[in-house]
């Protein structure tokens, strides 16, 4: 058994959460210093306010995020968690391990209140926020998206196949590569074969896209997108990492497959970048991360002054209302078991199509049960 030593006031929820996940047992016991104590070696892992929590090991006082890479290291000790030398290595690597979120964390504050104070504006004028946007409320095609690498390419496909069976849905997204993978795939030749697999249970008529997750250099994103096209996918999104605009230009314009992306910017500066320089053919623009519906509409400006197709990435029952407004709408992404249980109210997802409520606000209402256990 292990000891967490932590000081008074202090919160080891990251500590916690890593030891837990790795099946570590541990205790946790409140420690008691002397700040002027410089020999203490708990001093030397504690700021001046004491708020940091340390864990001892074999009498070595380990500071949060230390203690945390200390016991993945020590349970996955070829995944190269802790380079002994690499300092440069292991800060670039923390950037794409959690390249999800790119400094949205502001702006996905922000959209919590932007969205629900559009919604109570519009239950005010007792209209929809598509209305309020200037727009029609309409149907609009949604297409089923896997978040999935761990699956083999025979199982995802019998699983889309289920979707459109139960569902109807017509268009069909699935992972390729690695999260920010180098050039590496999930596991060799993962992506040569689940795109074939994926086309020959589905058929022609299926409609086809791929995410990289920033995966590739331009020239393996090049060559990979040619696979693609052999293959009649018409989406490939994100084939390079996302902050490196050039590269997905060489992509673009190199291949017939229209190259998509923007989901990860949050700011309007890298928005003008992205859509000026014509680095993608579709734009993905997300509600949460670019902080709600005022922010997201300065976008839709920028996107429709270069009459470029937008299919926003998640969220299609915040998005719908803008859909309705912009004319430039293609598709949007739902994940069939991402908010299952969460709404007692919300457009409804019917044979592949998203329709939108005819009523004041957005639309949605959550289950009282869910609100009762939010923290």
């Amino acid at each position: 058994m292990l000891t967490l030593y932590f000081a008074p006031g202090s919160s080891s929820f990251a500590v916690h959460i890593a030891l837990h996940e790795i099946g570590v047992p541990f205790e946790g016991k409140p420690m008691s210093f002397k700040s002027n104590d410089l020999r203490s070696p708990a001093y030397l892992a504690l700021n001046a306010e004491g708020k940091v929590p340390t864990l001892v090991v074999d009498g070595r006082p380990l500071t949060e995020v230390a203690a945390i890479l200390y016991y993945l290291a020590k349970r996955f000790p070829d995944a190269g968690l802790l380079p002994r030398d690499d300092i440069e290595g292991l800060v670039a690597k923390i950037p794409e391990r959690e390249h999800k979120f790119p400094g949205s964390h502001l702006y996905r504050a922000i959209a919590g209140l932007d969205t629900a104070l559009w919604d109570l504006r519009g239950k005010r004028a007792g209209r929809s926020v598509c209305e309020l946007l200037g727009g029609t409320p309409r149907p609009y095609r949604v297409y089923a998206s896997s978040m999935r690498r761990d699956i083999q390419p025979g199982h995802e496909a019998e699983r889309f196949a289920r979707l459109r069976e139960e569902h109807g849905y017509a268009a069909f997204k699935f992972r390729i590569g690695k999260e920010c993978g180098h050039d590496e795939d999930e596991w060799p030749g993962r992506t040569e074969a689940i795109v074939p697999a994926v086309r020959d249970v589905l058929g022609p008529d299926a409609v086809l896209m791929v995410d990289a997750n920033s995966c590739y250099s331009p020239k393996r994103a090049i060559e990979v997108g040619r696979m693609l096209e052999s293959h009649g996918v018409v989406h490939f999104e994100e084939p390079c990492p996302y902050w490196e605009l050039d590269w997905t230009r060489q992509v673009s314009e190199a291949l017939d497959v229209n190259v998509a992306g923007g989901e990860q910017d949050c700011v309007l500066g890298e928005w003008r970048r992205m859509i000026d320089g014509h680095a993608v053919d579709i734009v993905q623009p997300d509600i949460l991360r670019m902080g709600g519906i005022t922010p997201m509409l300065h976008a839709f400006g920028l996107i429709e002054a270069k009459n470029l197709p937008v299919a926003p990435h998640h969220f299609p029952e915040l998005m719908t209302p803008l859909l309705g407004a912009s004319p430039n709408a293609l598709y949007i992404e739902y994940l069939p078991y991402f908010v299952d249980g969460i709404f007692e109210q919300a457009p409804v997802i019917d044979r592949g199509m998203i329709r939108p409520l005819d009523v004041p606000g957005h639309g949605i209402r959550f289950h009282p049960d869910v609100l009762k256990t939010a923290q």
